[in-house]
C-alpha cells in the first residue's frame, strides 16, 4: 500500500477549497505572529474607497478570530461544506463555483456598508452551509450527538448555537439571508412558470 503524504492529501482537495481554507489559514498565523493586525483587515467602506485600501474587501473573508474554538469551528465547517459542493454539485464546474463566490461576496459587501459586520468570513461560511443544506433536504444530521434533523435545518441550528453562546447572530442572519438569495435564484427561479437562468458564469471565468 503506498505511503499517501501530506502534500498528496492536500492537492487532492479541490483547488476552490483548497486556495480559500489556506488562505484563512495563512491570514490566521500572520495575525497570530503580529505580522498584521486585525485592524489592518476588517471591513471598512470609507477605508476601501477613499483610501483605496481595497485588500479589506478580501480579508474581511479571512480571518475568523484568532486561534482557538471559534477559530476552529468556522475553518472546519467552511472545509467541510466547501469541499461538498466543490466536489458534488460544483464537480467540473470550477468557474460556476468561483462565480458563486463572487456573488456571495458582493452581496455581502453591499449590506455590510450599511451595518456593523467587521469580518464577513463567518457570514460566508454560514452561506456555504445554507446551499448545501438545501441542496441536500434528504441527508440526516446529528448536532455534536445530541439531537437528529435534517440538512435544511442546520443553518438554523447554527444560529441557536450562536445564541447560547452569547455571539450576536447578526452574521449568521447575513450567510442565510445571502445563501438563499443565491440558491432562489440559481436552483429555484430558473424552475418556474416563465423563470430564466439570471446568474450566468461570465466566459472570463
Amino acid at each position: 500500500m503506498a505511503h499517501v503524504t501530506f502534500q498528496d492529501q492536500y492537492f487532492r482537495i479541490p483547488p476552490v477549497t483548497r486556495v480559500y481554507t489556506t488562505a484563512c489559514v495563512i491570514t490566521t498565523i500572520l495575525t497570530h505572529l503580529d505580522l498584521v493586525t486585525a485592524f489592518q483587515l476588517y471591513y471598512n467602506p470609507r477605508l476601501i474607497f477613499y483610501h483605496f485600501q481595497v485588500w479589506r474587501i478580501l480579508t474581511t473573508f479571512l480571518f475568523f478570530g484568532s486561534f482557538g474554538f471559534n477559530f476552529l469551528f468556522n475553518l472546519i465547517f467552511t472545509y467541510r461544506y466547501c469541499r461538498m459542493l466543490e466536489e458534488n454539485q460544483y464537480h467540473g464546474r470550477t468557474a460556476d463555483f468561483v462565480f458563486m463566490f463572487l456573488i456571495g461576496g458582493l452581496l455581502m459587501a453591499v449590506v455590510g456598508v450599511f451595518v456593523q459586520i467587521l469580518f464577513l468570513g463567518q457570514a460566508f461560511t454560514i452561506m456555504l452551509v445554507y446551499i448545501w443544506a438545501r441542496r441536500n433536504p434528504l441527508v440526516r444530521m446529528n448536532f455534536f450527538g445530541l439531537f437528529n434533523f435534517q440538512a435544511p435545518y442546520l443553518p438554523w441550528v447554527l444560529l441557536g448555537f450562536s445564541l447560547l453562546l452569547g455571539n450576536p447572530i447578526a452574521v449568521d442572519v447575513l450567510g442565510i439571508a445571502v445563501g438563499h438569495i443565491y440558491y432562489y435564484l440559481e436552483d429555484v427561479f430558473p424552475h418556474q412558470r416563465g423563470g430564466f437562468r439570471i446568474l450566468k458564469t461570465p466566459w472570463i471565468l
